[in-house]
């Protein structure tokens, strides 16, 4: 049976993808002065790194780069004074091919370590070890199936023609079968979106990669990823054969103390913070608007809004879905104060950092950006009205995206100046890399569920806030 064969191998996957990564070994003893490269060869000025787009990787997020690998290769970089010249690969295939031809210096991407990479890459960096995981809801704060054998006469859907259809079908035949694997249409939906179908109730379980399944977790905390259905796959970073020093030089720098602890910083910020918060975005609405106020704010929204002649109400529509008004929130992302303002945005729009959770400054700052991204917006989106709505899709998620959904969207034949299902659904398929990838999209990856819940919820308070509270 799976379960006996897989089980002690399964184990140690788990433990090692509880904390998912780890120094890679050297190919010789390691120094950890770290100031040269092993061998005494210098470490170039400018650094070539290639990456792939992805929710664990590289992505762009309020218009700032992130992703755990793109972080983790920028502190290397700073730590040795060198600058990173990045450069976003379409594939794994081409990935490779460019450690390979010498256009790049190191890829900062979990290649896994099998055969048909050990020939063309050298393994360093942070070591990542996964499965694949049965995605389902948790009842009662448990989750329901605890074995794979319970699988047999459950439904389970997954991707057509994935690894995980591949990996369930080897599993129903070890079985003797019983499981209904139900293939979902990859142009439609992908594997994330699934997993957020879980969540609402649309569909009972799902499969993914163990990591993937953690960072989704972080939005979904109904959710349990527990369970292994596969052997453990290890990946780390690679280098091209005949560049062992620079290897080493990454390795060195992973096995001393200070990029330990930057490494478990990240790990905490990716793959435990919640990226929701302790905000509601299930559409319920629990303030109590009965006294007329809607916040002790009130009066600080109005002058901020006067400025720059909108309704009031509309900033205190975001101010309650970014932070419940809470002053001294930092998201996960570093997003801080009652407005949720990025540091580097703060500093564009001249928010001291030692001021960025005051409310009154705050919230400022937060009008002065809304204006800005509706000025920009107007050229793409003429009814005002409707264009609010981009505009508060472009404040959570960044404008870049949106003008890419608008973009994605006229190219597919939905209307590229209406939010309500045509763009929020090309804003959704950034998130497949067949769209993403797709020349007329800027900015690459993004998941965009939480966004278009985000703009529906601040929509949502908005008509609430306008039916009871006046604008004056």
């Amino acid at each position: 049976m799976l379960s006996r064969r897989l089980l002690p191998l399964m184990v140690i996957g788990l433990l090692a993808a509880s904390s998912v990564f780890a120094g890679c070994s050297s190919r010789k003893e390691i120094k950890t002065d770290g100031e040269t490269a092993p061998e005494d060869r210098p470490l170039p000025d400018t650094l070539r790194v290639a990456t792939l787009y992805s929710p664990t990787s590289y992505f762009l997020y309020r218009d700032q780069e992130m992703g755990y690998d793109y972080n983790l290769v920028s502190q290397w970089a700073e730590d040795k004074d060198m600058v990173i010249d990045l450069t976003v690969a379409t594939s794994m295939s081409r990935l490779v091919e460019m450690l390979d031809s010498g256009e790049v210096d190191l890829a900062a991407y979990e290649i896994p370590v099998t055969a048909e990479y050990k020939q063309k890459v050298v393994a360093c960096g942070p070591e990542y070890i996964t499965t694949q995981v049965l995605v389902q809801p948790l009842k009662d704060g448990k989750p329901e199936i605890t074995d794979e054998t319970q699988l047999v006469g459950r439904d389970v859907y997954v991707e057509a023609g994935s690894k995980y259809e591949y990996r369930l079908r080897n599993l129903d035949s070890e079985l003797g079968g019983g499981i209904n694997i139900h293939k979902v249409d990859k142009d439609t939906l992908i594997t994330e979106d699934l997993v957020g179908m879980v969540s609402d109730g649309s569909i009972p379980l799902t499969v993914v990669d163990s990591d993937i399944a953690r960072i989704n977790k972080t939005y979904y905390r109904d959710l349990d990823v527990s369970l292994p259905l596969s052997f453990p796959q290890k990946a780390s970073w690679g280098v091209a054969p005949g560049n062992e020093w620079l290897a080493d030089s990454v390795d060195a720098w992973f096995h001393q103390e200070s990029p330990k602890r930057r490494q478990a910083e990240l790990l905490k910020r990716y793959f435990e913070l919640s990226k929701n918060g302790d905000i509601d975005f299930s559409g319920n609405i629990s303030l109590d608007l009965s006294k007329g106020v809607i916040s002790p704010y009130d009066a600080i929204f109005k002058e901020a809004s006067g400025r720059i002649g909108w309704d009031w109400r509309v900033l205190a529509a975001v101010g309650y879905a970014e932070s419940g008004f809470n002053n001294h929130l930092v998201s996960w992302a570093g997003a801080r104060g009652l407005m949720q303002i990025m540091p580097r945005s703060a500093v564009a729009y001249g928010l001291p950092l030692d001021k960025i959770e005051d409310p009154r400054a705050n919230i400022e700052a937060a009008a002065r950006i809304l204006a800005d991204l509706d000025r920009s917006l107007s050229k793409k989106v003429s009814d005002r009205k409707e264009r609010l709505k981009f505009v508060i899709a472009a404040y959570n998620s960044g404008i870049g995206h949106v003008y890419d959904a608008i973009t994605l969207a006229g190219k597919y034949g939905r209307d590229p100046q209406v939010w309500d299902g045509n763009v929020e659904q090309a804003l959704l398929m950034k998130a497949n890399p067949e769209y993403y990838s797709d020349p007329v999209c800027r900015n690459g990856y993004f998941g965009g569920r939480h966004t278009v819940a985000y703009v529906r919820k601040v929509t949502a308070l908005l008509d609430r806030f306008r039916q009871k509270i006046p604008e004056k």
